[in-house]
């Protein structure tokens, strides 16, 4: 019985080790199918410089939960607005090896979007059509030395574009579930 209670006491205080973020993974229903809207962020940043993500990040003090997080991310980083967001759930938690935990929404926006991107964050918003994100064959595996550890990641390159990362493992997440046999 105490090993069970230690187990749980290490379980939580390792989930609090974790800093608290949220993404909102904007599912666009436009004419000619649904595609997914990511974000470039400026070269000029300190963490994550170039790398294609969803709106989001870390929580702040005033965010009353996950989805709150989200919204007002997005907002912020490509100046989409809440109401234009119609939240169809939450994927499982993301843990990344830089320490953060990660909530991602999934929302539906419908067009005609009207986005503002902080031009300091984020360098461009583009769309890629979920069906090329949900199909097997553009999903690689991948693995590289980050301090004398092998990290394995997912990647799903599009055009010019490398997804990889905590992104890519957030879509393996929504594939997972879209395709999940019930």
């Amino acid at each position: 019985m105490a090993s069970v209670a230690g187990d749980s006491a290490a379980a939580a205080l390792q989930q609090e080790s974790y800093t608290p973020a949220a993404v909102l993974v904007p599912v666009v229903d436009r004419e000619n199918g649904m595609t997914v809207l990511f974000a470039r962020r400026t070269a000029h940043l300190q963490d994550h410089a170039g790398q294609i993500s969803f709106p989001g990040g870390r929580t702040e003090p005033g965010d009353e939960s996950p989805l709150a997080t989200a919204l007002r991310e997005t907002e912020e980083e490509i100046g989409l607005e809440r109401g234009c967001v119609e939240i169809l759930g939450r994927l499982p938690d993301y843990r990344t090896g830089t320490g953060f935990r990660i909530t991602p929404v999934v929302g539906l926006v419908r067009p005609p979007l009207e986005l503002r991107p902080d031009d300091f964050e984020v360098a461009e918003v583009f769309e890629v059509p979920l069906g090329f994100l949900l199909d097997p064959s553009n999903h690689q595996r991948n693995s590289m030395m980050r301090d004398g550890h092998r990290r394995e990641f997912y990647a799903m390159p599009y055009r010019h574009y490398y997804i990889w990362g905590a992104t890519a493992g957030i879509l393996m997440n929504l594939y997972s579930v879209l395709t999940s046999q019930s």
